[in-house]
């Protein structure tokens, strides 16, 4: 039986302490089975005043939901960093995982990251223009001139083949004469 505090002797008899040192400890993480630290989140909502009470449970799913969303961030960022062929994940990599993920893009659209840039990109009206090429519409007509006009034209990929007169709609023996 503990003796009372203030009197000079320990706190706990010898049996009573060897059962309080063999005792494991299990904290509120390790029995949800994260790491994110409960307790602290747990003492964080009770300064916060953000209620007058706070339930058990809300502690845990807090730390849960941080741990995921840390653990979707860091993976995303490894991926830019394996990207850019790097080997640690600096600001920039974060924000490009952010910004390039829909979810976490629409969460932080409000949130500047330090020295993260900006992401690459190029409106379109400033882009060089395509070259022009021969737009030939294939129309079927009633007289030759077609097939002259379109033999050797040349269309993107290659030249288009001739238009053989058998294809072409017989014209009247007048027009040719």
């Amino acid at each position: 039986m503990p003796s009372k505090a203030g009197m000079g002797s320990a706190p706990f008899s010898v049996d009573e302490w060897k059962l309080f040192v063999t005792k494991q400890v299990f904290t509120r993480s390790m029995k949800a089975g994260l790491q994110f630290p409960v307790g602290r989140v747990h003492r964080f909502l009770k300064q916060g005043k953000y209620a007058s009470r706070i339930s058990a449970c809300a502690p845990v799913y807090l730390a849960a939901v941080l741990e995921y969303l840390c653990a979707e961030m860091l993976e995303l960022a490894g991926n830019a960093a394996r990207d850019n062929k790097k080997a640690r994940i600096i600001p920039r990599h974060l924000h490009l995982a952010v910004r390039n993920d829909e979810e976490l893009n629409k969460l932080l659209a409000g949130v500047t990251i330090a020295a993260g840039g900006v992401l690459p990109n190029i409106h379109s009206v400033l882009l060089p223009k395509k070259s022009k090429k021969e737009k030939v519409q294939l129309a079927v007509r009633n007289d030759d001139e077609l097939n002259e006009v379109l033999t050797g034209a040349t269309m993107a990929g290659g030249v288009l083949p001739n238009i053989h007169s058998v294809l072409l709609p017989k014209s009247s023996k007048k027009e040719k004469a």
